[in-house]
């Protein structure tokens, strides 16, 4: 009984920490569309910058996501992510604001 419960709630937290990994999927853009930020399931992303694709990674934690590109002059770039779910390049970083785009 005692094994049974801890499957369960071992599952079940597992199930959450999936979850939250794919919370951040999505496309992220700025006003003008010139930048284009999409994270997929597994940790993959597609970064767009003035109609140039990078194949990229990323990983997320707290109240940061880390974007790996690799062949890019600037190959991680760290956003802070808002409580909006909007995300922000480094302080002084060309980086426009990205919003999420409802599906």
């Amino acid at each position: 009984m005692l094994y049974r419960s801890g499957f369960l709630i071992a599952g079940a937290c597992l199930a959450v920490m999936v979850g939250c990994k794919s919370g951040m999927a999505g496309t992220y853009t700025d006003a003008n569309g010139a930048v284009i930020l999409e994270l997929k399931s597994g940790g993959k992303a597609n970064f767009t910058f003035m109609g140039d694709v990078e194949d990229c990674t990323y990983e997320s934690s707290g109240k940061q996501l880390t974007l790996t590109c690799k062949g890019s002059p600037a190959p991680v770039t760290v956003f802070n992510v808002h409580d909006d779910g909007s995300l922000t390049g480094p302080a002084g970083s060309f980086m426009p604001p990205l919003r999420k785009e409802k599906s």
